[in-house]
């Protein structure tokens, strides 16, 4: 394994046999305050009733957990204000502080025990400000509750770190004529007195951030997608002109997917999609199902780049999620990758002209290469450099390994750990056990090593000359422009 990594920090778990509070925190050595211990939840049933009118947001929140420990208290991550707690049915004791909300059962919980919390609460999710900042998005006919690394915590009580995954119910109530979207597939609608409630249920384990919600005016398309899976769009009645090039880009969803699943292996979800909002996004995120793409894509022309981008992560951040926020290439790097490869089968560049161009775009002495994809520290999560070396990263490594060797290791990656979690130290050991080569070089080089790598046969990839000083290749202009929105987190 690559002698450089290093090791995550986490919360020390209970000692067996005692009982005891969980961990305010699940330990991630980026955000230790991200998560909780002592339970694992299993599912979420939300049942929400939300006024675009005013931004007030009502709801009820069913979570299905099961102890890890003997437990004598627990925290939720939550911003809104709680207004009752239910564990196991009985009233149980809470307070709030920032993003905590601490609850004592009357009981201790057994360990592996399953349990049920029922919270209530209400608020303006973008009236609440945590530590200054809010990713709740407003909008003229309704909100977004999209965001990376958090957002969940503005909607509803959760374990809020993607270690701990679920699946979901979620049922929203607004009144007649506003769409509501989430994960899954839209299982029922209902009206009635002035009021529509649309049901939507996710049934793989999916990371808290990944849970997303919109709500407001969009046309809502349900069709046949690849695999004969339900394919629902969502595009804001508001686009205008925006509209023609987001369609022209999205509607090519399943066509992306086909070309994914042949070189990663079997789509690990049962639903796939798509949503355009007009306002109040400035980023694309890859929500589980239903990655969500801020109209200003589309603002030149149609942009299929960033739709492999985020359909890639539902192999590569969605099904194996980074274990930590530290692993954040392991998302980020497979995502931008699956750019050029796209570009590579579709004759507007080959991965080789796509690493060529992006590593003779950024001299030595840019601080581009001063970030390191493999520990890129807390305020560089999604910096430049985690995407585009992490790129490099990868193209590396296949050219050590071999195109057969670097599809099995990636295959199995995606399989192996499918609905779970993954670190980079973990997919190095994978990588130097299905190619049969030590990686120490190709690994240290291009994710863990401060300044621009050497290309030579030890770290992967022989640039000449001519290479370096060709034209960009066509697909640049297509990715670049993705990118410059990627980063916008």
């Amino acid at each position: 394994m690559a002698a450089c990594c290093a090791s995550a920090m986490f919360a020390a778990p209970a000692l067996a046999g005692s009982a005891g509070p969980g961990a305010p925190g699940a330990g991630d050595p980026y955000f230790p305050g991200y998560g909780n211990g002592g339970y694992d939840v299993s599912h979420y049933d939300l049942q929400l009733r939300y006024q675009p009118a005013d931004d007030h947001l009502r709801g009820t929140a069913t979570i299905v957990a099961t102890a890890t420990q003997d437990l004598t208290a627990f925290n939720l991550d939550f911003a809104l204000t709680a207004k009752s707690v239910l564990v196991n049915g009985a009233p149980a004791q809470f307070s709030q502080n920032g993003l905590e909300l601490t609850v004592t059962p009357p009981d201790t919980l057994p360990e592996g025990e399953m349990a049920t919390f029922v919270v209530e609460y209400e608020g303006t999710p973008s009236a609440v400000d945590v530590n200054g900042f809010n990713p709740w998005v407003r909008t003229s006919d309704g909100a977004l509750a999209i965001g990376q690394p958090e957002i969940s915590s503005w909607w509803f009580p959760g374990n809020d770190h993607p270690r701990d995954k679920a699946t979901y119910d979620v049922a929203v109530t607004v009144p007649d004529g506003t769409e509501v979207v989430s994960n899954g597939v839209n299982t029922r609608r209902s009206t009635l007195a002035g009021w529509t409630t649309w049901n939507w249920r996710n049934t793989e384990p999916t990371a808290t951030y990944l849970a997303f919600m919109t709500i407001g005016q969009y046309e809502i398309v349900s069709k046949t997608g690849a695999f004969g899976q339900p394919f629902v769009t969502a595009y804001s009645d508001k686009l205008g002109p925006l509209a023609g090039p987001a369609k022209a880009s999205i509607e090519r969803t399943p066509e992306v997917l086909d070309f994914l699943s042949g070189l990663f292996g079997e789509y690990p979800v049962s639903a796939q999609g798509g949503v355009v909002p007009s306002e109040g996004l400035s980023f694309a995120l890859e929500n589980q199902t239903r990655p969500t793409y801020s109209h200003l894509f589309f603002q030149s022309a149609a942009n299929v780049s960033v739709v492999v981008h985020e359909n890639a992560h539902q192999w590569f951040g969605d099904s194996v999620s980074a274990d930590t926020w530290r692993d954040i290439w392991l998302n980020e790097g497979f995502a931008s990758y699956s750019e050029w490869l796209w570009s590579e089968a579709h004759g507007t560049g080959t991965a080789q002209e796509l690493f060529d161009h992006y590593y003779g775009s950024h001299p030595a002495d840019d601080p581009f290469w001063q970030v390191l994809p493999g520990d890129p520290g807390p305020d560089n999560v999604f910096h430049e450099a985690v995407y585009d070396r992490g790129a490099m990263a990868l193209h590396a490594l296949r050219t050590v390994v071999g195109d057969e060797a670097m599809i099995d290791i990636t295959r199995t990656w995606a399989a192996e750990r499918r609905h779970s979690t993954g670190t980079i130290e973990q997919f190095v050991e994978l990588a130097e056990q299905k190619s049969g080569k030590q990686l120490d070089d190709v690994f240290n080089a291009w994710l863990f090593t401060p300044g621009k790598p050497a290309v030579n046969p030890a770290t992967g990839v022989a640039a000449s000359a001519a290479r370096e000083n060709a034209p960009a290749p066509p697909a640049v202009s297509e990715i670049d422009r993705a990118h410059e929105l990627l980063h916008e987190h």
